[in-house]
Protein backbone atom coordinates (compact mmCIF):
# COMPACT_ATOMS: atom_id res chain seq x y z
CA UNK A 1 0.00 0.00 0.00
CA UNK A 2 1.82 3.21 -1.04
CA UNK A 3 0.05 5.78 1.37
CA UNK A 4 3.06 7.31 3.57
CA UNK A 5 3.66 6.27 6.98
CA UNK A 6 1.68 7.92 9.58
CA UNK A 7 3.90 8.31 12.40
CA UNK A 8 7.36 7.30 13.33
CA UNK A 9 9.98 7.93 16.29
CA UNK A 10 13.15 9.56 15.04
CA UNK A 11 16.33 8.67 16.99
CA UNK A 12 16.57 7.79 20.51
CA UNK A 13 15.46 8.17 23.88
CA UNK A 14 16.72 11.69 22.87
CA UNK A 15 14.47 11.54 19.75
CA UNK A 16 11.26 13.26 18.61
CA UNK A 17 7.75 11.90 16.98
CA UNK A 18 7.42 12.96 13.69
CA UNK A 19 3.73 12.84 12.45
CA UNK A 20 2.21 13.27 9.15
CA UNK A 21 0.02 16.37 9.36
CA UNK A 22 -3.50 14.47 8.19
CA UNK A 23 -5.14 18.54 8.55
CA UNK A 24 -2.96 19.85 5.48
CA UNK A 25 -3.92 15.87 3.05
CA UNK A 26 -5.05 15.96 0.24
CA UNK A 27 -4.02 18.90 -1.39
CA UNK A 28 -0.12 18.82 0.96
CA UNK A 29 1.96 15.98 2.14
CA UNK A 30 3.66 17.60 4.90
CA UNK A 31 5.44 16.39 8.25
CA UNK A 32 5.19 17.49 11.81
CA UNK A 33 7.85 16.78 13.97
CA UNK A 34 6.64 16.66 17.71
CA UNK A 35 9.62 17.83 20.51
CA UNK A 36 7.53 18.06 23.47
CA UNK A 37 4.51 16.16 25.43
CA UNK A 38 2.68 19.55 24.58
CA UNK A 39 3.16 18.89 20.70
CA UNK A 40 1.83 15.74 20.59
CA UNK A 41 -1.12 16.63 22.95
CA UNK A 42 -2.00 20.08 20.53
CA UNK A 43 -1.70 16.89 17.30
CA UNK A 44 -4.07 14.77 18.68
CA UNK A 45 -6.42 17.38 19.62
CA UNK A 46 -6.59 19.71 16.23
CA UNK A 47 -6.58 16.09 14.72
CA UNK A 48 -2.96 16.18 13.06
CA UNK A 49 -2.57 12.43 13.82
CA UNK A 50 -6.51 11.21 14.09
CA UNK A 51 -7.96 7.30 14.48
CA UNK A 52 -8.15 5.48 17.78
CA UNK A 53 -4.57 2.86 17.49
CA UNK A 54 -2.93 6.03 15.60
CA UNK A 55 -3.43 8.64 18.59
CA UNK A 56 -3.25 5.16 20.93
CA UNK A 57 0.60 5.35 19.60
CA UNK A 58 0.97 9.23 19.30
CA UNK A 59 0.06 8.68 23.31
CA UNK A 60 2.77 6.05 24.32
CA UNK A 61 5.23 7.87 22.13
CA UNK A 62 4.60 11.27 23.92
CA UNK A 63 4.95 9.77 27.28
CA UNK A 64 8.76 9.09 26.06
CA UNK A 65 8.83 12.91 25.02
CA UNK A 66 7.51 13.72 27.97
CA UNK A 67 10.29 12.10 30.92
CA UNK A 68 13.46 12.19 28.22
CA UNK A 69 14.41 15.10 30.33
CA UNK A 70 13.80 14.19 33.81
CA UNK A 71 17.15 13.16 35.29
CA UNK A 72 16.19 12.75 38.93
CA UNK A 73 15.12 9.32 40.08
CA UNK A 74 13.21 10.47 42.76
CA UNK A 75 10.71 12.56 40.42
CA UNK A 76 10.43 10.20 37.20
CA UNK A 77 7.32 8.39 38.48
CA UNK A 78 5.56 12.04 39.40
CA UNK A 79 7.00 13.03 35.79
CA UNK A 80 5.47 9.95 34.08
CA UNK A 81 2.12 10.61 36.04
CA UNK A 82 1.91 13.89 35.36
CA UNK A 83 2.37 13.27 31.68
CA UNK A 84 -0.52 10.10 31.67
CA UNK A 85 -3.07 12.08 32.90
CA UNK A 86 -2.26 15.57 30.70
CA UNK A 87 -2.27 13.33 27.02
CA UNK A 88 -5.91 12.04 29.01
CA UNK A 89 -6.81 15.44 28.69
CA UNK A 90 -6.44 15.44 24.93
CA UNK A 91 -9.71 13.58 23.31
CA UNK A 92 -12.11 11.72 25.39
CA UNK A 93 -13.77 9.39 22.87
CA UNK A 94 -11.07 6.93 21.53
CA UNK A 95 -10.07 4.43 23.99
CA UNK A 96 -6.73 3.25 22.53
CA UNK A 97 -5.79 6.67 24.32
CA UNK A 98 -6.39 5.79 27.53
CA UNK A 99 -5.52 1.65 26.97
CA UNK A 100 -1.70 3.34 25.78
CA UNK A 101 -1.08 5.09 28.60
CA UNK A 102 -2.30 2.60 31.43
CA UNK A 103 -0.11 0.38 29.33
CA UNK A 104 3.02 2.86 29.81
CA UNK A 105 2.05 3.09 33.01
CA UNK A 106 2.49 -0.60 34.22
CA UNK A 107 5.57 -1.03 31.98
CA UNK A 108 7.05 1.87 34.45
CA UNK A 109 5.72 0.09 37.60
CA UNK A 110 7.10 -3.30 36.13
CA UNK A 111 10.12 -3.11 34.70
CA UNK A 112 11.59 0.64 36.03
CA UNK A 113 12.16 -1.21 40.20
CA UNK A 114 16.40 -0.33 39.32
CA UNK A 115 18.27 1.65 37.28
CA UNK A 116 18.63 4.99 35.86
CA UNK A 117 16.19 7.46 34.57
CA UNK A 118 17.92 6.77 31.31
CA UNK A 119 17.48 3.34 31.40
CA UNK A 120 13.78 3.59 32.39
CA UNK A 121 13.11 5.83 29.14
CA UNK A 122 14.87 3.32 27.16
CA UNK A 123 11.92 0.87 28.26
CA UNK A 124 9.61 3.27 27.80
CA UNK A 125 10.56 4.25 24.14
CA UNK A 126 10.76 0.39 23.76
CA UNK A 127 7.32 -0.78 25.29
CA UNK A 128 5.70 2.57 22.47
CA UNK A 129 7.53 0.93 19.84
CA UNK A 130 6.27 -2.49 20.61
CA UNK A 131 2.69 -1.16 20.72
CA UNK A 132 3.20 0.29 16.69
CA UNK A 133 4.23 -3.00 15.94
CA UNK A 134 1.69 -4.79 17.51
CA UNK A 135 -0.81 -2.46 15.57
CA UNK A 136 0.64 -3.14 12.42
CA UNK A 137 0.18 -6.66 12.88
CA UNK A 138 -3.35 -6.52 13.97
CA UNK A 139 -4.16 -4.27 10.94
CA UNK A 140 -2.81 -7.27 9.05
CA UNK A 141 -4.94 -9.43 10.87
CA UNK A 142 -8.16 -7.68 10.99
CA UNK A 143 -7.25 -7.77 6.77
CA UNK A 144 -7.06 -11.35 6.81
CA UNK A 145 -10.13 -12.20 9.10
CA UNK A 146 -12.80 -9.43 7.00
CA UNK A 147 -11.31 -9.85 3.32
CA UNK A 148 -13.50 -12.55 2.04
CA UNK A 149 -16.85 -10.64 3.15
CA UNK A 150 -16.05 -8.77 0.30
CA UNK A 151 -17.11 -10.30 -2.97
CA UNK A 152 -16.53 -9.83 -6.43
CA UNK A 153 -17.90 -6.81 -8.31
CA UNK A 154 -19.70 -5.71 -5.04
CA UNK A 155 -20.00 -1.94 -3.92
CA UNK A 156 -18.92 -1.40 -0.42
CA UNK A 157 -19.89 1.77 1.53
CA UNK A 158 -17.22 3.04 4.40
CA UNK A 159 -17.45 6.22 6.45
CA UNK A 160 -15.10 8.89 7.74
CA UNK A 161 -11.43 7.23 7.43
CA UNK A 162 -9.93 3.81 9.27
CA UNK A 163 -7.22 3.29 7.25
CA UNK A 164 -3.42 3.43 7.70
CA UNK A 165 -3.95 6.70 8.42
CA UNK A 166 -5.99 6.24 11.25
CA UNK A 167 -3.34 3.25 12.83
CA UNK A 168 0.23 2.38 13.08
CA UNK A 169 -0.48 1.08 9.06
CA UNK A 170 -2.84 -0.45 6.62
CA UNK A 171 -5.98 0.36 8.60
CA UNK A 172 -9.19 -1.13 9.92
CA UNK A 173 -12.06 -0.84 7.81
CA UNK A 174 -9.71 -0.02 5.00
CA UNK A 175 -7.50 -2.83 5.51
CA UNK A 176 -10.26 -5.40 4.80
CA UNK A 177 -10.33 -4.04 1.50
CA UNK A 178 -6.70 -3.71 0.82
CA UNK A 179 -6.44 -7.57 1.68
CA UNK A 180 -9.44 -8.02 -0.41
CA UNK A 181 -7.69 -6.32 -3.70
CA UNK A 182 -4.63 -8.17 -3.26
CA UNK A 183 -6.59 -11.32 -3.59
CA UNK A 184 -7.63 -10.10 -6.95
CA UNK A 185 -11.02 -9.28 -6.30
CA UNK A 186 -12.61 -6.12 -7.75
CA UNK A 187 -14.97 -3.83 -6.24
CA UNK A 188 -15.67 -0.72 -5.91
CA UNK A 189 -15.80 1.54 -2.84
CA UNK A 190 -18.66 4.41 -1.95
CA UNK A 191 -16.67 6.86 0.37
CA UNK A 192 -19.02 9.32 2.46
CA UNK A 193 -17.47 12.70 2.83
CA UNK A 194 -17.89 12.61 6.51
CA UNK A 195 -19.09 16.29 7.62
CA UNK A 196 -18.02 18.76 9.34
CA UNK A 197 -14.35 17.66 8.77
CA UNK A 198 -14.21 16.04 5.43
CA UNK A 199 -12.16 13.03 6.55
CA UNK A 200 -13.78 10.35 3.87
CA UNK A 201 -13.12 13.12 1.41
CA UNK A 202 -10.14 14.40 2.46
CA UNK A 203 -8.40 10.99 3.70
CA UNK A 204 -10.33 7.89 2.95
CA UNK A 205 -10.76 8.86 -0.88
CA UNK A 206 -6.91 9.48 -1.04
CA UNK A 207 -5.81 6.74 0.34
CA UNK A 208 -7.92 4.37 -1.58
CA UNK A 209 -6.82 6.72 -4.77
CA UNK A 210 -3.58 5.99 -3.55
CA UNK A 211 -3.97 2.49 -3.79
CA UNK A 212 -5.57 1.96 -7.08
CA UNK A 213 -9.39 0.81 -5.48
CA UNK A 214 -11.78 2.71 -7.71
CA UNK A 215 -13.64 4.51 -5.11
CA UNK A 216 -16.62 7.22 -5.91
CA UNK A 217 -17.13 10.11 -3.15
CA UNK A 218 -20.49 10.91 -1.99
CA UNK A 219 -21.80 13.40 0.32
CA UNK A 220 -22.76 11.66 3.53
CA UNK A 221 -26.89 12.60 2.74
CA UNK A 222 -26.70 10.04 -0.58
CA UNK A 223 -25.79 7.27 1.09
CA UNK A 224 -29.44 5.87 1.26
CA UNK A 225 -29.84 6.67 -2.60
CA UNK A 226 -26.77 4.95 -3.54
CA UNK A 227 -28.33 1.80 -1.50
CA UNK A 228 -31.63 2.19 -3.11
CA UNK A 229 -29.97 1.92 -6.53
CA UNK A 230 -28.34 -1.39 -5.27
CA UNK A 231 -24.93 0.01 -5.82
CA UNK A 232 -24.11 -0.79 -2.42
CA UNK A 233 -24.39 -4.53 -0.91
CA UNK A 234 -21.79 -3.85 2.15
CA UNK A 235 -20.74 -1.51 4.52
CA UNK A 236 -17.28 -1.26 6.69
CA UNK A 237 -16.69 1.27 9.40
CA UNK A 238 -13.81 1.69 11.74
CA UNK A 239 -14.39 2.31 15.67
CA UNK A 240 -13.42 4.40 18.35
CA UNK A 241 -14.80 2.69 21.37
CA UNK A 242 -16.45 -0.62 21.74
CA UNK A 243 -18.49 -1.50 24.75
CA UNK A 244 -18.64 -4.86 25.80
CA UNK A 245 -22.18 -5.99 23.99
CA UNK A 246 -21.02 -5.06 20.72
CA UNK A 247 -22.22 -1.10 20.81
CA UNK A 248 -20.15 0.65 18.76
CA UNK A 249 -18.57 4.47 18.76
CA UNK A 250 -17.64 5.96 14.95
CA UNK A 251 -17.44 9.20 13.66
CA UNK A 252 -20.60 11.07 13.73
CA UNK A 253 -22.73 9.83 10.65
CA UNK A 254 -22.43 6.16 11.70
CA UNK A 255 -25.24 5.42 13.08
CA UNK A 256 -27.13 7.03 10.28
CA UNK A 257 -25.32 4.95 8.25
CA UNK A 258 -26.08 1.68 9.92
CA UNK A 259 -29.99 2.46 9.85
CA UNK A 260 -29.95 2.46 6.06
CA UNK A 261 -27.84 -0.23 6.10
CA UNK A 262 -30.44 -2.08 8.23
CA UNK A 263 -33.47 -0.51 5.84
CA UNK A 264 -31.90 -1.84 2.63
CA UNK A 265 -31.01 -5.43 4.03
CA UNK A 266 -27.14 -4.67 3.76
CA UNK A 267 -24.85 -6.05 6.23
CA UNK A 268 -23.07 -3.57 8.27
CA UNK A 269 -19.81 -4.64 9.80
CA UNK A 270 -17.28 -3.07 11.88
CA UNK A 271 -13.44 -3.27 12.15
CA UNK A 272 -11.44 -2.77 14.94
CA UNK A 273 -8.58 -3.95 16.83
CA UNK A 274 -9.23 -5.71 20.43
CA UNK A 275 -7.73 -2.80 21.70
CA UNK A 276 -10.57 -0.60 20.84
CA UNK A 277 -12.96 -2.44 22.87
CA UNK A 278 -13.70 -1.20 26.32
CA UNK A 279 -15.37 -4.30 28.53
CA UNK A 280 -15.62 -2.14 31.42
CA UNK A 281 -18.72 -0.31 29.95
CA UNK A 282 -21.58 -3.08 29.47
CA UNK A 283 -23.07 -1.31 26.98
CA UNK A 284 -22.81 2.33 24.52
CA UNK A 285 -24.59 4.32 26.91
CA UNK A 286 -21.69 5.19 29.21
CA UNK A 287 -19.34 6.16 25.95
CA UNK A 288 -18.34 9.75 26.51
CA UNK A 289 -18.84 11.68 23.28
CA UNK A 290 -16.43 14.25 22.60
CA UNK A 291 -18.39 17.90 21.75
CA UNK A 292 -15.85 19.71 19.33
CA UNK A 293 -15.76 23.84 18.58
CA UNK A 294 -18.32 24.86 16.49
CA UNK A 295 -16.57 26.51 14.17
CA UNK A 296 -16.15 23.42 12.62
CA UNK A 297 -19.51 23.76 11.46
CA UNK A 298 -20.09 27.29 10.77
CA UNK A 299 -16.45 27.67 8.99
CA UNK A 300 -15.73 24.55 8.42
CA UNK A 301 -15.42 25.45 4.32
CA UNK A 302 -12.72 28.07 4.37
CA UNK A 303 -15.63 30.44 4.50
CA UNK A 304 -18.27 31.99 7.25
CA UNK A 305 -21.29 29.51 6.36
CA UNK A 306 -23.87 30.11 9.16
CA UNK A 307 -25.23 33.53 10.66
CA UNK A 308 -23.76 34.96 13.61
CA UNK A 309 -24.14 33.88 16.77
CA UNK A 310 -26.41 30.15 16.01
CA UNK A 311 -26.68 27.42 17.98
CA UNK A 312 -24.60 24.55 17.00
CA UNK A 313 -24.32 20.99 18.17
CA UNK A 314 -21.22 19.49 17.18
CA UNK A 315 -20.38 15.73 18.72
CA UNK A 316 -17.52 14.23 17.12
CA UNK A 317 -18.96 10.79 17.50
CA UNK A 318 -22.24 8.57 17.60
CA UNK A 319 -23.19 4.87 18.81
CA UNK A 320 -24.39 2.00 16.88
CA UNK A 321 -26.33 -0.23 19.20
CA UNK A 322 -24.99 -3.98 18.20
CA UNK A 323 -28.20 -5.10 16.89
CA UNK A 324 -27.54 -3.37 13.79
CA UNK A 325 -24.17 -4.48 12.95
CA UNK A 326 -23.61 -7.71 11.76
CA UNK A 327 -20.40 -8.65 12.59
CA UNK A 328 -17.28 -7.02 14.01
CA UNK A 329 -13.77 -7.78 12.27
CA UNK A 330 -10.93 -8.17 14.79
CA UNK A 331 -7.39 -9.31 14.56
CA UNK A 332 -8.24 -12.41 16.27
CA UNK A 333 -11.49 -12.96 13.94
CA UNK A 334 -15.09 -12.31 13.37
CA UNK A 335 -17.20 -11.56 16.17
CA UNK A 336 -20.80 -12.99 14.76
CA UNK A 337 -23.20 -12.72 16.25
CA UNK A 338 -22.69 -9.35 18.06
CA UNK A 339 -23.03 -9.78 21.66
CA UNK A 340 -21.51 -9.59 25.23
CA UNK A 341 -20.74 -13.27 25.32
CA UNK A 342 -19.44 -13.47 21.71
CA UNK A 343 -17.43 -10.24 22.24
CA UNK A 344 -15.60 -11.05 25.46
CA UNK A 345 -15.34 -15.16 23.96
CA UNK A 346 -13.27 -13.89 20.97
CA UNK A 347 -11.43 -11.89 22.96
CA UNK A 348 -10.61 -14.03 25.62
CA UNK A 349 -8.54 -16.15 22.77
CA UNK A 350 -4.51 -15.27 24.07
CA UNK A 351 -3.41 -16.68 20.56
CA UNK A 352 -0.85 -13.75 18.84
CA UNK A 353 -2.86 -11.80 15.51
CA UNK A 354 -1.99 -13.51 12.57
CA UNK A 355 -1.85 -11.62 9.50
Amino acid sequence: MPVPRTLEWIGDTDGFLRLLDQTQLPAILTYRDCRSVEDVWEAIRSLRVRGAPAIGVAAALGVVLGVQNCQEAARYGERLRQVTAYLRTSRPTAVNLFWALERMERCFERECRTGTPREWTQQLLAEARAIQEEDRRMCRAIGAAGAHLIGEGQGVLTHCNAGGLATAEYGTALAVMFTAAEQGRRFHVYADETRPLLQGARLTAWELHQAGIPVTLICDSMAGQVMKEGRVQLVIVGADRIAANGDTANKIGTYGVALLARAHGIPFYVAAPSSTFDLSLPNGDGIPIEQRDPREITHSFGRQTAPDGIAVYNPAFDVTPHHLIAGIITEKGLIQPVGEAAVRARLADKSEPRP
